[in-house]
């Protein structure tokens, strides 16, 4: 893996606080005086001779006003390194929690185009009906290690089809085979904008968003962030009446560009979020804006045939440990519904999980 700095901001030496500075110039100033006074320096590689150095030291007098000038001093280069480092408008809990980064983020990498060609075929495998997701997928992936990238980042996707088909499924796939986290904004449960981009002052609680959490409890700076059903997305407002909406809060990110100095409304500094992968689905692209759209690949999914619909049934039901005759009972269910209904992968995972309640039962026929 490789590792790459991740925040617009330096974290001081922890051994160089206030107390630790003046330590150091206290000590400094004993051995100045000592040289002044005649005192024979320490001896190198003598280790009884160090004691006695130590010892002389210590009889160094350093009146309080030496002390006072040395605690102004530290007290000064303390102001002046937070003030550089970026941070000193940081509360103490926001320094514990940022300080993680403080020796960067890792970045997950594709190292060879027969992994890219594994990891397609696997995927393809499993969801076959997802070809055009897989495809795109596949040629990024093939892309990020021709050109050497230090790590894979998915062009932003969006994948617009029917519901049920199995886009979020697909985005679990890729997060598993590619090992790196995957965070999930769920339907319009969750006000989507916030959860993206956090809240600051003005909002009626603040927080960092969940990409940002993501990576901090992971240090991975390339994760999966998908945004379910985003057309369904609201725009909540501020308690003084600021409205923030989802698509125009993710446009920076959208972007490699400005992603790589995204500013965080909650911390208030730059992060550098142009590794995230962004998935987002949708059910229609009627309430999308034109400039959101012209940031992302749009792929068109069609429904999921029966065919596939029985071979996925009979693939996870194996994996579920379903019996064989548990296995054909549902298959056969399933030709049967498709008959006279429209039938998704939500309704296959149902059946499963009842066929799994009933088998666990011993009352299955």
């Amino acid at each position: 893996m490789t590792k790459i700095k991740f925040i617009d901001a330096r974290f001081p030496d922890g051994g160089l606080d206030e107390m630790g500075i003046k330590r150091r110039f206290e000590g400094h100033l004993r051995k100045l005086r000592a040289l002044r006074d005649g005192v024979t320096p320490q001896a190198p590689g003598d280790f009884a001779d160090a004691l006695r150095w130590e010892g002389d030291l210590s009889e160094v007098r350093i009146s309080s006003n030496d002390r006072n000038k040395i605690l102004r001093r530290a007290q000064y280069l303390v102001q002046r390194r937070a003030a550089l480092s970026g941070t000193s408008h940081f509360s103490s809990d926001d320094k514990r929690k940022l300080g993680v980064l403080r020796n960067g983020v890792d970045l997950v990498e594709i190292k060879t185009e027969h992994r890219a060609d594994e990891i397609a075929a696997a995927i393809h495998a499993d969801m076959p009906w997802m070809t055009p997701a897989t495809d795109f997928l596949w040629k990024a992936m093939r892309r990020s290690v021709h050109v050497g990238e230090p790590g894979f980042r998915l062009p932003p996707v969006l994948l617009d089809g029917p519901p049920g088909i199995g886009k979020s499924m697909w985005s679990r796939q890729l997060g598993r085979h590619l090992g790196v986290p995957r965070g999930a904004i769920e339907r319009t449960a969750e006000q989507a904008s916030f959860v993206i981009n956090g809240s600051q002052k003005g909002w009626g609680t603040t927080f960092p968003g969940r990409p940002i959490q993501t990576i901090l409890q992971s240090l991975c700076a390339n994760p999966i962030i998908v945004i379910d059903e985003i057309e369904k997305a609201g725009k909540p407002t501020s308690t003084t009446g600021q409205t923030y909406g989802l698509q125009e809060g993710l446009l920076p990110l959208l972007e490699r560009s400005s992603a790589a100095t995204w500013k965080c409304p909650y911390f208030q500094i730059n992060f550098d979020m142009s590794w995230i992968s962004w998935v987002l689905t949708s059910n229609s692209l009627a309430t999308l804006s034109a400039p959101f759209l012209s940031r992302l690949e749009v792929l068109r999914l069609s429904q999921v045939s029966s065919a596939h619909l029985s071979e996925f049934a009979r693939r996870e039901g194996h994996k579920r440990g379903l019996s064989q005759p548990s296995v054909d009972a549902l298959a056969e269910a399933l030709e049967i519904a498709s008959r006279t209904d429209q039938l998704n992968l939500r309704h296959v995972i149902r059946m499963l999980e009842r066929g799994q309640v009933l088998e666990a039962a011993g009352t299955l026929h």
